[in-house]
């Protein structure tokens, strides 16, 4: 899921009359430019051109570009992904509904793929070499489309080739804590192979575990006790259920940061510089394969040694045991060992980004970012082409509005269909590092949907809090799917909720990590940002995520029979997208509350106050400056909030609008600090780094306190707490001051 391309240095004269308009070379409207329906500075949301938009997003034609977007494998950079950039081209040229301009952006990234002529295998071998068993290397093909040159076999993105054998273990998760575990058993894990299964970590952070521990092979593969809620049989399982097929097997990129490998914080343009192979971080530093559960089964179920702990054991029917090796009278000869033959290669291909831009009537100079990603692992129908196919019908309908010329945003509205984001937010990510300094002076908000509809219970919306009230302002608005009369907002609020201390009873939404192309925007640029979807529901369910996948089974049969039967839901989601997207690109004054951040400081604020307060009072580190920063944003941001509420009620000359709208879009910016986690890539907002620490409160002063605690820490980490708390009330300050009366120095 990653972003945008170049425009060339030198650029003459007639070029920049076609290309003028692409990010943000934009010119104000000439006097030549047709006519629009309103095109002065008052211009403001128009509550008919959003019910036309509303009535004419069509279930159907969600359903026919979801079709024609999945009937064939488009992993990154394949000759089938290339044309889906020609489709999407075609689209956002067309004369009855397409955009201002389309155009591609184009990187040299490094990814990883499996060999073709040599497949990746795991065996269960003697200490002789004679093989006793071979496990399949690709998923069974039950309904026709899981065969085929364009199938890619399952395999772990970015696992360097080998061929290690070893002694079997089970390793759970494979977390750092799983494995001391194992050694707290007895168990030597030096020239081991460990099974492990998905979830807990991330995927490439279980080689790298288990690398430290000696491991020298990791197999991977997901229980049904995680997606399946226990079931595992056939009949069970797809194609007569949405659950993963015993042979599914879930692939992805094992490469633990985002953006190309070769190039971070560079645009991986032909000339930029590049890293040595050997210098490439966050890769698994020991082959490692994924497998389907029916195989971790065969090797599950006849492992030897302790039982494993409680919460350890799955659903493959049998008691999950440690290892390390085989049980002497079980399905494998005494002494057998698992062999894993990885045969990936690394390959520098080139993967194109598709920009379709509609140049802004009044502030072509502000953008609203819409995207998602194109590629996929096999077909890709729910993982990300339902998200492509929303978003090729909001860009539909617009385009006609635009075409017939009843119709033109305030702002710039940028449509981008990002390349190779499976294998790490590659696209999205080249196009923020080319683009930083434009986007971040110059973009109003990035909305992601990537996979629109996981099933069709609920919306599921993630985001920045200042979006919370343009979400909630679009979605009681429409009706939700199915016979309830609800509206979006009131059937979410029944599946996931919380009490807000300023609005009471209120859907719950989710706060954005790094798993799709909303990541570098908001943690690397400080983009207002939020990511939207329907879900299932969870009282019913206890899959982490749709059962299918980065499977071969995630196809346009398995969305339309057991995910969204009559496209409904990827209906609703296009309409709460296409109403955000209008609210943002038309209204006068940006529909951003930014004292809906003041819950979360306060929030934050409270959890230091319990959990960490004691602890730092014993090193005198005070957390009163902190208390103080948070009252100063909450005066800050409801003092500007009642400004736009007065200006609202008068006529503003435009000056006052731009002054108090950049205020808005401009506040994420004041949580960065690009020196706050030097060992997290990317990653500078510092509310939203990663927290791998108890206490919900700010990540990096968490994640600081807790390795303060630590045995072996000395006093450098607790001079490491004062750091981070003053990095904290740094940019708590710099938030408040951001806010205050632009006059007000």
């Amino acid at each position: 899921m990653h972003w945008v391309k170049i425009l060339g240095v030198a650029v003459g004269a007639a070029a920049l009359l076609g290309l003028g308009i692409i990010l943000g070379h934009f010119a104000i409207p000439k006097a030549t430019d047709p006519p629009t329906s309103s095109t002065s500075d008052s211009q403001d949301l128009d509550l008919a051109i959003l019910d036309s938009v509303m009535g004419q997003l069509d279930a159907s034609r969600i359903r026919e570009n979801l079709r024609e977007l999945s009937k064939e494998p488009h992993v990154a950079t394949s000759p089938r992904d290339e044309a889906l950039v020609q489709l999407l081209l075609g689209r956002w040229k067309d004369t009855a509904s397409g955009l201002d301009s389309a155009k591609t952006y184009e990187y040299r990234v490094l990814l990883s793929f499996p060999s073709p002529e040599q497949p990746n295998s795991v065996e269960v071998v003697g200490p002789n070499g004679t093989v006793f068993h071979s496990f399949q290397p690709f998923e069974k093909n039950l309904t026709g489309e899981q065969a085929g040159p364009n199938v890619l076999q399952p395999y772990a993105a970015y696992a360097p080739p080998g061929t290690p054998k070893g002694l079997l273990v089970y390793a759970n998760q494979g977390s750092e804590e799983d494995f001391k575990e194992l050694e707290a058993q007895g168990i030597n894990l030096k020239g081991t192979v460990a099974l492990t299964r998905y979830g807990g970590v991330g995927r490439g952070a279980k080689a790298i575990n288990a690398a430290k521990h000696g491991v020298v092979g990791v197999l991977v593969y997901t229980d049904p006790d995680d997606i399946n809620d226990g079931k595992s049989l056939p009949n069970e399982t797809f194609p007569n259920s949405w659950r993963l097929p015993p042979s599914g097997v879930e692939r992805g990129s094992y490469y633990e940061y985002f953006g190309d490998p070769l190039t971070p914080y560079l645009p991986a343009h032909p000339s930029s510089f590049r890293l040595d192979l050997h210098n490439i971080s966050g890769v698994p530093p020991i082959p490692t394969q994924p497998i389907g559960f029916e195989d971790a089964r065969d090797l599950l179920c006849n492992l030897t040694g302790t039982s494993a702990p409680a919460f350890w054991q799955g659903a493959l029917g049998c008691e999950y045991k440690l290892g390390p090796g085989f049980e002497p009278n079980g399905s494998f000869p005494a002494g057998s060992e698992v062999k894993v033959s990885v045969h990936n290669r690394l390959e520098l291909r080139t993967s194109s980004n598709v920009l379709g831009i509609i140049q802004g009537a009044v502030e072509p100079d502000r953008y609203v970012i819409y995207g998602n990603h194109r590629d996929s692992w096999v077909h890709g129908a729910v993982d990300p082409s339902s998200g492509t196919a929303v978003l090729l019908e909001i860009s539909r309908v617009l385009g006609t509005l635009l075409k017939k010329g009843t119709w033109r945003p305030r702002r710039s509205i940028i449509f981008a269909s990002w390349g190779a984001e499976e294998f790490g937010l590659i696209g999205s990510t080249e196009f923020t590092e080319e683009f930083l300094s434009k986007l971040q002076e110059r973009t109003v908000a990035y909305i992601n949907v990537d996979i629109s509809v996981f099933s069709n219970a609920t919306l599921r919306a993630q985001g920045t809090p200042p979006v919370q009230s343009v979400i909630f302002s679009a979605t009681k608005e429409i009706s939700a799917p199915g016979s309830s009369g609800l509206s979006i907002y009131d059937n979410w609020i029944r599946y996931t909720n919380r009490t807000s201390p300023v609005y009471g009873l209120v859907p719950s939404l989710g706060t954005l990590g790094a798993g799709s192309d909303y990541a570098a925007f908001v943690h690397f640029l400080g983009i207002t940002s939020m990511d939207l979807a329907y879900t299932y529901d969870r009282s019913k369910t206890s899959a982490r995520i749709y059962p299918t996948y980065h499977t071969a089974f995630d196809t346009f049969n398995y969305v339309e029979k057991f995910l969204d039967p009559g496209f409904s839901s990827h209906q609703a989601v296009a309409r709460t997208a296409g109403s955000v997207l209008l609210r943002l690109s038309d209204s006068l004054f940006l529909p951003l509350n930014v004292s809906d951040y003041s819950e979360t400081l306060e929030s934050f604020l409270q959890a230091a106050q319990k959990d960490l307060g004691t602890l730092l009072e014993k090193q005198n580190i005070s957390l009163g400056p902190l208390v103080t920063a948070v009252a100063n944003f909450k005066t800050a941001a409801a003092a500007l909030g009642e400004h736009i509420l007065t200006l609202q009620k008068s006529s503003p000359d435009p000056l006052q609008v731009r002054m108090v709208n950049d205020q808005l879009m401009l506040l994420e910016r004041a949580f960065l600090n690009p020196r706050a986690f030097p060992e997290e890539r990317y990653y500078s907002h510092v509310l939203w780094a990663p927290n791998t620490a108890s206490a919900a409160t700010f990540p990096g002063l968490a994640n600081a306190c807790a390795r303060a605690q630590e045995i072996n820490s000395g006093p450098e980490a607790w001079a490491e707490v004062q750091r981070q708390l003053s990095i904290v009330v740094m940019a708590l300050e710099g938030a408040a001051a951001t806010l205050v009366p632009v006059a007000d120095l």
